[in-house]
């Protein structure tokens, strides 16, 4: 809350000085100090008081609403290991994705942390008590041996709204 009204102070601050002729610098000189503030184009601190406090308002109720319709979910698993595959071939895993919510789950998004993994997220809603599928696939790029750990991002509407899943394989020419 704090940071929403240090924000919102920036910017009535930023609108207060933007360029054009609204904004106006004006310079006090008390006890030999030079002491520098703007005007804000003619709005006086009640009406500036009055834009903050709505603006606080309309950001409380976006997290309201964004609270209401927050749910959990689960994993089957964290990581997966591939174990010792071959180079440039494709390599297939499922994550089951479970609403343990009361609302339905929504996935995002899902990433990969590097262009040889693919995720693929569930495009339907999922009901609560529902479950689905991200499925996973890995195929190294030429000359990607050895050891490869990659990540995929999972954003939807939960809280945390970010979850890691990691995958592993041993690349073998």
């Amino acid at each position: 809350m704090k940071m929403k009204y240090i924000l919102g102070l920036s910017l009535l601050s930023a609108m207060a000085t933007s360029c054009g002729s609204e904004g106006t610098n004006v310079e006090d000189h008390r006890n030999d100090e030079v002491v520098s503030t703007v005007a804000a184009g003619g709005e006086s601190e009640e009406e500036l008081e009055k834009r903050l406090e709505k603006i606080r308002q309309e950001e409380e109720e976006k997290e309201r609403a964004a609270r209401e319709n927050m749910t959990t979910m689960s994993f089957d698993r964290m990581f997966h290991d591939f174990g010792n595959v071959k180079a440039e071939v494709e390599n297939t895993t499922t994550f089951k994705v479970t609403n343990t919510g009361n609302k339905p789950l929504i996935i995002e998004d899902v990433s990969a942390s590097c262009g040889c993994t693919t995720p693929q997220k569930p495009t339907d809603p999922i009901l609560p008590g529902g479950s689905d599928v991200i499925t996973v696939t890995f195929t190294s790029k030429p000359g990607q041996l050895n050891e490869q750990n990659k990540t995929v991002t999972v954003t939807a509407n939960t809280d945390p709204k970010v979850q890691v899943l990691k995958i592993r394989a041993f690349v073998k020419e």
